[in-house]
């Protein structure tokens, strides 16, 4: 039988090397005027995220450390497919490479 870790803050998940922890955000399930979207039309995943925290970066060929390009509160856009998926308590968080971060976006 395989035991599984419980994962009971986000805090305790500290990302190893190139690895970005983000939350993705949540879709509107309510329009401006008051009208309540259908589930159907707010349950694709969103690609824009907020970054959560990140690694130290991950050796190049020289073993030289090469830091990720993003820092914590840092909006980002997101592909479509990839990522580790982490749960903890109703909130989902994903892992990506900051390789697979497609943009940093500006406010």
């Amino acid at each position: 039988m395989a035991s599984q870790t419980t994962i009971r803050t986000i805090k305790s998940v500290i990302p190893l090397l190139d690895r970005v922890l983000v939350q993705r955000f949540k879709p509107e399930t309510k329009t401006a005027t008051g009208i309540f979207l259908p589930t159907s039309s707010t349950t694709s995943p969103l690609p824009e995220a907020t970054v959560i925290a990140t690694g130290p970066g991950a050796p190049n060929k020289n073993g030289e450390i090469v830091p990720v390009s993003v820092k914590a509160g840092d909006k980002v856009l997101l592909p479509g497919w990839g990522g580790n998926s982490i749960k903890v308590g109703e909130d989902e968080y994903h892992l990506f490479k900051d390789s697979e971060i497609l943009a940093k976006i500006q406010d």
